[in-house]
């Protein structure tokens, strides 16, 4: 048979957690107990407020939430908050419509580089660079032997301004209407060749049709 356990009030206080009271002078607490009586008054329990630590600056890719602080584990980076992306590489701005490739050169080098390449290859017929650089200078050559084609005095001024070499643009202006006369555009060819040992760049050669 099962046997009933009375339980004292002694027993139950003695269980529970105490509890920080703050008294005012007016508040009388029983004797032996933890909690005010009931006739007791401005009795007010001490609220313990979180210690909130300052937060350091963060700049990444998603805002600082202020609710995002009052996690119960308070550690010192951000790595369970926030998703920073880090793959080793950069972030540039798109060009849209990109159709004047640099080269790694400002533009007033680029410009004399593409003009020595263009002096080079009319006056040798063919030349080994890279293979950007030979793309970049093609539609040069093409258009310095299209002026030729024209041979009005204006034309050869113009491709007098361009190449570097006086006697070559005499020459060309005097063998190209005769050489290209039937041939309306693609005066050069490119040949891919072995990557450049030292660098390992993709050359190529760039010569006259």
């Amino acid at each position: 048979m099962a046997t009933i356990t009375t339980w004292s009030m002694s027993a139950l206080q003695s269980a529970l957690p105490s509890v920080k009271v703050a008294r005012t002078p007016s508040a009388r607490l029983s004797a032996g107990s933890a909690f005010p009586s009931p006739s007791s008054s401005r009795v007010k329990l001490t609220q313990l407020k979180p210690s909130l630590k300052s937060l350091r600056s963060f700049s990444g890719l998603a805002p600082l939430h202020p609710l995002l602080s009052l996690s119960s584990q308070e550690s010192s980076d951000f790595g369970d908050v926030f998703t920073v992306i880090d793959n080793g590489g950069r972030f540039y701005a798109m060009r849209h419509g990109r159709k004047v490739p640099k080269l790694n050169r400002p533009p007033d080098q680029r410009k004399a580089l593409l003009r020595g390449l263009t002096t080079q290859l009319l006056k040798y017929g063919r030349i080994k660079t890279t293979r950007a650089r030979a793309s970049a200078m093609r539609k040069h050559v093409d258009k310095m032997i299209t002026l030729a084609k024209d041979g009005s005095l204006h034309k050869r001024r113009q491709a007098l301004g361009f190449i570097y070499e006086k006697q070559i643009v005499h020459a060309l202006f005097a063998e190209v209407p005769e050489r290209y006369g039937e041939r309306n555009g693609g005066y050069t060819r490119i040949i891919r060749t072995l990557p450049r040992r030292g660098d390992n760049a993709p050359m190529a050669y760039i010569e006259l049709v």
